[in-house]
This record gives C-alpha cells, sequence and structure tokens, in this order.
C-alpha cells in the first residue's frame, strides 16, 4: 500500500458527510498543504486502505460542497475538487490544493505545514518564520495550476485582443504584439500557464468557477414598504468582469429610467442613475 506522504493523504467520506463531517479539521489539512508544496486529499478512501469500497457512489454535487466550505473555511488557499472512479469502480473525491505564494491560514486564524504525512499546526515564532519565507507576489499573477494557455475561451481571448488595439489609452508599440505577446503583457499569462486574473478575464466558465473568487452578483429591488419585488442574478460564472459589468447595466431597466425636467420651453431628460456612479461600484477596466 502507497503510504501517505507529504503530498497526499486519504480520508474517509465520513469526514464530509453526516453528523460525524469534521470540516475545520479537513480545513486545516488544506492550509497545510497550501503552506507547504500542495498535494491532493482522497476523501473517500480509508487510511488503512488503497482504494474506496468497490460499491461506493460519490453523491451529485457534493464535490462542490467540499471545495465551497474549505473556501469559506481557508484565506489563501486555491483548490479543486472532482468526483473519481479507482480501478475497482468505487468513487471517491480528490481535492486538490495548489501551493500558496502567500501564508496560507484558517478563517479563524490558524497556521498549519504538511511535513511528512502529517498536518503539523504552527505556532508562535513559527508563524513569523513562515510569514517571511513567502515571496511577496500578487494573488492576480500567480498560476493556476492545471489550467493552460490552450483551454482558454478562444473568444473573450480574440474579444480583448481587438478591444486593446482599439483603445485609444493604449500605447502603439503594445498594439503591434501578438495575441500571446498581449496575454503576457498583461500579466494574463505567464509562458504556457493561466494566471488567476487571465483565468478571470479570459478563461472558459468552468474554469473560472474552480477559482472560488470568481465574482457573482445579485441585484435586488424593493420598494418603498421594504418588500422585496424584483432580482437579477448573474451566478453561474460564465461572465467575466468586464462583462458582468455590461450584463448589470443592460440586465436591470431600472437603471436607465429618466426624469423629464422642465428647461424653458423644452424639456431636459434627467437620468435616475449615473451609469459611471454604477460602474464605480465594479473593478474598473484595464483598457
Amino acid at each position: 500500500m502507497t503510504p501517505e506522504n507529504q503530498h497526499f493523504d486519504r480520508k474517509s467520506l465520513r469526514k464530509v458527510t453526516g453528523r460525524s463531517a469534521d470540516w475545520a479539521e479537513l480545513a486545516l489539512d488544506c492550509v497545510g498543504f497550501a503552506n507547504a508544496q500542495g498535494g491532493s486529499l482522497l476523501i473517500g478512501i480509508e487510511n488503512d486502505q488503497e482504494l474506496p469500497p468497490p460499491d461506493q457512489r460519490i453523491p451529485p454535487g457534493l464535490p462542490e460542497t467540499v471545495a465551497r466550505r474549505m473556501r469559506e473555511l481557508t484565506v489563501n488557499v486555491e483548490l479543486a475538487a472532482c468526483a473519481t472512479t479507482a480501478a475497482n469502480g468505487g468513487e471517491f473525491i480528490d481535492l486538490r490544493i495548489a501551493p500558496t505564494r502567500g501564508a496560507a491560514s484558517t478563517a479563524d486564524g490558524r497556521y498549519a505545514l504538511r511535513i511528512g504525512d502529517e498536518t503539523l499546526p504552527v505556532v508562535g515564532d513559527d508563524v513569523l518564520r513562515l510569514l517571511n519565507d513567502r515571496p511577496a507576489r500578487p494573488w492576480e499573477t500567480l498560476p493556476v495550476t492545471g489550467l493552460s494557455r490552450s483551454a482558454l475561451d478562444p473568444d473573450k481571448c480574440a474579444a480583448f485582443v481587438a478591444a486593446v488595439r482599439a483603445s485609444p489609452r493604449v500605447k502603439d508599440s503594445v498594439k503591434e504584439k501578438s495575441a500571446d505577446e498581449l496575454l503576457d503583457h498583461y500579466d494574463l499569462t505567464t509562458s504556457d500557464t493561466v494566471t488567476h486574473l487571465g483565468a478571470l478575464l479570459l478563461a472558459r466558465r468552468q474554469d473560472r468557477a474552480r477559482l472560488g473568487t470568481a465574482p457573482v452578483v445579485q441585484c435586488l429591488k424593493f420598494d418603498a414598504q421594504g418588500a422585496r419585488v424584483g432580482k437579477w442574478v448573474w451566478d453561474d460564472y460564465s461572465l467575466s468582469p468586464l462583462e458582468l459589468v455590461a450584463a448589470v447595466w443592460e440586465g436591470v431597466p431600472e437603471f436607465r429610467e429618466a426624469y423629464d425636467l422642465p428647461d424653458g420651453l423644452y424639456r431636459h431628460s434627467v437620468p435616475a442613475y449615473d451609469e459611471k456612479v454604477l460602474r464605480e461600484l465594479f473593478p474598473p477596466s484595464p483598457l
């Protein structure tokens, strides 16, 4: 049997199901892997077993639930979860954790480090050493594990390149770059890997959803009595942050209402909502 080591660990399915679920312990394990070299948690395989039970099936939606809970309970941990079928036909959850360039912790402030086959807490002065050992690099420029340049959405890439070349705010020397060079220039890709910023702007829906930091938007409308009378939702990760701005503006008709005010012999139309003010609520476009 392959022994557990610094790169993977086995966990019972009971860790994430039923009353015995221990989300806090699982979150600390994720933090330990992230602060080390990354790794995988194989959920659904007992510690003394090589494979899951042959008749074991992972309930639909459970991998997404596990990934979501881990993102809620950790800070600076990048991960993805999927159901995997073992050689004996049994299923388990492969929870993959990428190494962090910052310092990962649980949401309640606990630090850990994966050493050998154990996740050990980091306390006292060791916390300062952990923080000092992490290279300072913006989250946006960190590569997304397992996401290559070839996996980007070609339509979004083409639209981005066209917008750059049409923008009056971009230098001619930048516009002359090839499409791949433009992606590198704006830190959307580096070599053959995609950065977090590139994934947010140019990745396909399923890859953007993996980040756990991709924005979702809900717009709620209330009447004068405080009762909700309208709701618009953009939560399927199909739109990039830049596309979300336009979608919200175009999708909520109330934002484009206007009042007619008298102006001498004429009437002057005043927007109920200023588009510039609305756009200030969202991340600005780099173009």
